[in-house]
């Protein structure tokens, strides 16, 4: 067994490792000032950005949930490996040849990941290599007469699993790779008489992640003797979670974050159909139901642009149904806009454009509808309406969807447009929605406004009287003060930075996020209204008082200087938070001469130069 990886070895990994690089892979990051840069944290839920990279210092660490670390322990807190399976992912990602201390053994506390990745990544070399071989004519054919062209195969990484038992057993095995690796990477299968090749016979599609590292497999059968399902994923292992995936995620993850778009389809051939046609923003799940897990690293490649848009297609069948209303059980998870699509005739989109051409499946998604309305459509669509019966089967069913609109403004107009199309009352109508909307569960809590949101009227109103009397709830207090009196003064720059510091005051942190909402507006001559509309109602109180209160300065003259000062404390406690932090972990290392120590130190220096320069700056 390789001994332990060259303290050396693991600083040069470190060095060459961009955190903001291998960040972005998972996480959609926007520059924050100087030397940081900001996204929704993949460790926990959010809607306000609290997550912070700081590339010089090649350190990451989140307000919200207080995770931190450098390169190597983010791959670790992301993707569940050891501190040697993290380093040598990194050292594969920069190309660096490791080097190991004999002497030492590595602890194996479980299967070796990096060990699996591997494996999956020599399968899928074999399978594309196999693809050009005689026996894959079979399979040639089949990707040909779905329209792939030979260039696609490769764009995709399609590969060909040969029909005999031990094809790809043996050639791993030739590689080094022991039975037990290749059954926790779930590409073999165990029998009586020992293992054998899990698929086969089959055209193979690697799995991704955002990184780009093979996870797992999708296979199609091809043979009519072949009497497993039609299509066959790897399953649950140590590297390969299928709720935690979405295929073709690697591809697409720029074009959702530039474009704000995201588009969900349903199979391995319609994602290669859509990014063939122009439509380089589809994913897709595999073999599973798109679920909250999938919404989160979803949210956090898009970020949270409530101007975002998720598409779902759907089939026009009762499954498709189905799949619609779990759709839209799940829709409140997002802040971007969801729509539905529907292709006619009952076509995916892979079949459409094998029929109609690329400018047919670019159609589809400009015709999109929203999710409500087709999921609403849909609800009713299984009852008689022509029976008493079925018209109130058919509103109770569809009351609650009206009821769970984010909008509160559109909820009125769909309750008319339901009363329409079952021919109920109006009042009939409004009265099922608002029992429905009193039934709802409550929404997911993610610490930012919740648009839509109506208060309660048994709580006592929100003011600065009823805020916790904490010098820390001051320095907030004051900070939040200056912003929205001072916003244009303290500047777009300052103010990107201030409305993701760290705030205690459980109130005053909703008043932060309404003046993240409201950013765009800073130079529109309306700053004051713009933070109101953006705060929830139960807070807009509070964001008048804020806005009137008088301010330590008084000198009008020097208030601008006095806003800026404010606000930069604020950020700067978040920062002196920070240098705490790594002083109490150099206390722990013990020995101020070790690498460890070394580096801590160094993350020291650049901490404090980047609190000079948000003074000086």
């Amino acid at each position: 067994m390789a001994g332990r990886i060259k303290a050396s070895d693991v600083e040069e990994v470190k060095r060459r490792t961009n955190i903001a690089d291998l960040v972005g892979d998972y996480v959609a990051l926007k520059n924050a000032g100087i030397d940081s840069m900001k996204g929704l944290c993949p460790f926990h839920d959010e809607r306000s950005p609290s997550f912070h990279v700081r590339p010089a210092l090649g350190y990451f660490h989140c307000f919200g949930c207080g995770e931190s670390g450098d390169s190597i322990s983010f791959v670790q807190k992301m993707d569940h490996l050891s501190f040697a399976e993290a380093v040598e992912r990194l050292a594969a990602r920069t190309n660096y040849v490791l080097t190991y201390e004999e002497g030492y053994e590595r602890r194996e506390d479980g299967p070796n990941k990096a060990r699996l990745l591997a494996a999956n990544q020599a399968a899928s070399d074999f399978y594309r290599d196999q693809l050009m071989g005689e026996e894959a004519q079979t399979a040639r054919t089949f990707l040909e007469q779905r329209g792939f062209a030979p260039a696609s195969w490769e764009q995709f990484a399609v590969g060909y699993a040969p029909r005999g038992w031990d094809a790809l057993t043996g050639h791993l095995r030739q590689l080094g790779y022991t039975p037990q690796e290749l059954v926790q990477a779930g590409l073999v299968s165990e029998g009586q008489r020992g293992v054998y090749d899990r698929f086969r016979g089959r055209v193979v599609w690697p799995i991704r992640d955002t990184s780009g590292q093979t996870l797992g497999f999708g296979a199609r059968k091809l043979y009519e003797d072949d009497n497993g399902p039609k299509y066959l994923n790897t399953p649950e292992t140590p590297v390969y979670h299928k709720s935690r995936v979405l295929y073709g995620l690697d591809l697409a993850k720029k074009a959702i974050s530039r474009g704000g778009r995201a588009v969900i389809v349903e199979g391995y051939t319609d994602v290669m159909a859509c990014h063939l046609a122009g439509v380089d923003d589809a994913i897709a799940t595999c073999g599973t139901a798109f679920g909250k897990e999938h919404i989160s690293m979803l949210r956090r490649v898009m970020g949270d642009d409530s101007a975002a848009e998720v598409i779902f297609t759907f089939d026009p069948d009762e499954a498709g149904q189905k799949a619609a209303l779990r759709a839209f059980g799940e829709e409140q998870r997002f802040t971007a806009q969801t729509y539905a699509a529907v292709a006619p005739d009952g076509y995916d989109p892979a079949d459409l454009r094998l029929h109609r051409g690329d400018d047919a499946v670019r159609e589809l998604f400009d015709k999109k509808v929203p999710l409500f309305e087709f999921a609403l459509k849909q609800a009713i669509s299984r009852y008689d309406l022509n029976s008493v019966e079925g018209r109130v089967s058919a509103l109770r069913q569809a009351a609650p969807i009206v009821a769970g609109i984010k909008d509160p403004g559109m909820r009125p107009g769909y309750a008319r447009e339901l009363a329409r199309m079952l021919g109920l009352d109006l009042a009939e109508v409004q009265h099922a929605v608002k029992n429905a909307h009193r039934q709802a569960p409550a929404e997911p809590d993610y610490g930012g406004p919740h648009q839509g949101a109506e208060p309660e009227p048994a709580r006592p109103a929100i003011s600065l009287a009823t805020l916790r009397s904490t010098p820390a709830v001051w320095l907030e207090r004051d900070a939040l003060m200056a912003m929205i009196q001072q916003g244009p003064a303290v500047g777009s720059e300052l103010l990107s930075q201030a409305v993701t510091a760290q705030v205690t005051e459980p109130q005053l942190r909703v008043v932060r996020d309404a003046l993240s909402a409201a950013l765009p507006s800073l130079d529109g001559g309306a700053w004051v209204e713009a933070v109101l509309a953006a705060a929830p109602q139960t807070h807009q109180g509070l964001v008048r008082e804020l806005a009137i209160a008088s301010m330590p300065q008084r000198d009008p003259a020097l208030l601008p200087e006095y806003a800026r000062e404010v606000v930069i404390s604020l950020l700067d406690r978040d920062l002196v938070s920070l240098k705490q932090e790594l002083l109490a972990r150099m206390q722990r290392i013990g020995d101020s001469s070790s690498e460890a120590s070394r580096r801590v130190q160094e993350q020291l220096a650049a901490l404090e130069n980047a609190r000079r320069g948000l003074r000086h700056d």
